[in-house]
C-alpha cells in the first residue's frame, strides 16, 4: 500500500502559461514528484526520487561548473620548480667536487683511467707481441676473425704438434720498432720440422743447419755482396734486428703437415700488417720471391715504396731467376737513395 497522496496529473495539451510554469520547474524544483506503480501513482519528495535513481536533478546542469583543482604534478617534458631545484643544486654540488680536486689529483686519475683501459686491451694481445706492433695493431686482436683463429691454434696445440712454439710466432715483432722497418721479404709458410720455425721467414733455429732455400740465399748472397761468408748456420736474427721483417703469410703449422693452417685467418692478420707498412711508411724496399709472395704484396703503392720480384729461392726454381737476381746489392743502392742506413747482411 502507498502511503503517500497522489498528486493529481495536469490535463493533456499545452495550457496557457505552460512555458513559464516549465521554467518555474526548473528553477526552483517543486517539492515532490509523481510516478506510477502498478496501477496507482504515487507522490515522492524530489529530492527522495532524485536519490533513487541515482542521477542529479535537472537544476544541476544548469549550475555553473565548480572550478578545477589545479595539479601540482609536472607537465610532460618538463618539471616543477622544485625539481629544477634540486637539480641545480645537484649541478653545482658536482662542479663544486672538480673544482675542488687538484691538477695533480686531476692527472692521477687520467693515467689511472689510462692504466686501465690498457690492461683490458692487453687480455687479448697474444704472447710475445712486441708493443710498437701491438699499439698498431690492436684493433685486430679482438676481431671475430682474429679470436677464431688464436681459439683454432689453441685447440690444435691441444691435438697435435705446432710449431713455432706460442713465444715464438711473433719473433717478428720484437727485432725492431715498427716504424724502423726498411725491407720485407714475405715468405709463405713456416718450417715444419723440430726446432727450425722461431717465427722468421727462411730463418732456422741454431744449431739446426739451414735448409735449402736459406742455402741458396746464401750461394746468391756470396756472389753479391763483397766479403760476405756462410755463417754456418741459419738464424737471420741480426738482419731482423736491422729492420728487415721476414714475415711468414701463415705464422704456425702442424708438426710435419705444411701448409696446414693455411685459410684459417693468418693470411687476413698479416694483410694488415702490410696493410699497415705500405700506409704509413715511405720508401720500404719489398723482396717479392715467388708467385706467392708476389700476390700478396700486389696492392703496395709502387710510388711509395720499392718493389724487388724474382723466383723463389727453392731448388725447384732457383735457376730460372733468383740466382743474379742481385737483390741484397740493389736493396741498399735503395735505402742509400732514401736516406736510409743499408743493410749489413753480413752481420749474423
Amino acid at each position: 500500500m502507498c502511503l503517500l497522496k497522489p498528486r493529481p496529473l495536469p490535463p493533456p495539451g499545452p495550457a496557457p502559461g505552460a512555458c513559464a510554469s516549465f521554467w518555474r520547474q526548473i528553477v526552483a524544483p517543486p517539492p515532490s514528484t509523481t510516478f506510477s506503480r502498478g496501477s496507482r501513482r504515487c507522490c515522492l519528495p524530489f529530492g527522495a526520487a532524485a536519490a533513487m535513481i541515482g542521477q542529479k536533478t535537472l537544476h544541476c546542469f544548469f549550475s555553473p561548473a565548480p572550478p578545477r583543482k589545479r595539479s601540482r604534478s609536472p607537465e610532460p617534458g618538463g618539471g616543477t620548480e622544485d625539481d629544477a631545484a634540486k637539480r641545480l643544486k645537484t649541478s653545482d654540488h658536482e662542479a663544486g667536487r672538480a673544482s675542488a680536486l687538484s691538477p695533480e689529483q686531476l692527472e692521477r686519475m687520467r693515467r689511472n683511467k689510462e692504466l686501465a683501459l690498457r690492461r683490458l686491451n692487453e687480455r687479448s694481445v697474444p704472447p710475445g707481441f712486441g708493443e710498437s706492433w701491438r699499439r698498431q695493431l690492436a684493433a685486430e686482436f679482438t676481431k671475430p676473425y682474429f679470436v677464431d683463429l688464436m681459439a683454432f691454434v689453441a685447440e690444435e696445440r691441444k691435438k697435435y704438434t705446432v710449431y713455432p712454439p706460442p713465444e715464438q710466432v711473433f719473433t717478428w715483432t720484437q727485432m725492431c720498432d715498427i716504424r724502423d722497418v726498411k725491407v720485407v721479404i714475405l715468405g709463405q709458410d713456416p718450417y715444419h720440422g723440430p726446432n727450425q720455425a722461431h717465427g722468421l721467414c727462411f730463418s732456422v733455429q741454431k744449431p739446426v743447419p739451414p735448409p735449402p732455400s736459406l742455402e741458396n740465399i746464401y750461394k746468391e748472397l756470396s756472389t753479391d755482396i763483397e766479403d760476405f761468408t756462410h755463417p754456418g748456420h741459419g738464424d737471420l736474427t741480426g738482419w731482423a734486428k736491422q729492420g728487415v721483417l721476414l714475415l711468414n703469410a701463415v705464422l704456425t703449422v702442424r708438426a710435419h703437415q705444411a701448409t696446414s693452417h693455411k685459410e684459417k685467418g693468418w693470411e687476413q692478420f698479416t694483410d694488415v700488417v702490410v696493410s699497415w707498412l705500405n700506409k704509413n711508411l715511405h720508401g720500404v724496399v719489398f723482396m717479392l720471391w715467388g708467385a706467392y709472395a708476389q700476390r700478396k704484396g700486389s696492392s703496395i703503392d709502387r710510388k711509395r715504396h720499392h718493389i724487388l720480384q724474382t723466383v723463389h729461392p727453392s731448388p725447384l726454381s732457383v735457376n730460372r731467376g733468383f740466382f743474379g737476381c742481385r737483390h741484397f746489392s740493389k736493396t741498399n743502392e735503395l735505402l742509400k737513395k732514401s736516406g736510409k742506413k743499408p743493410i749489413d747482411w753480413r752481420a749474423l
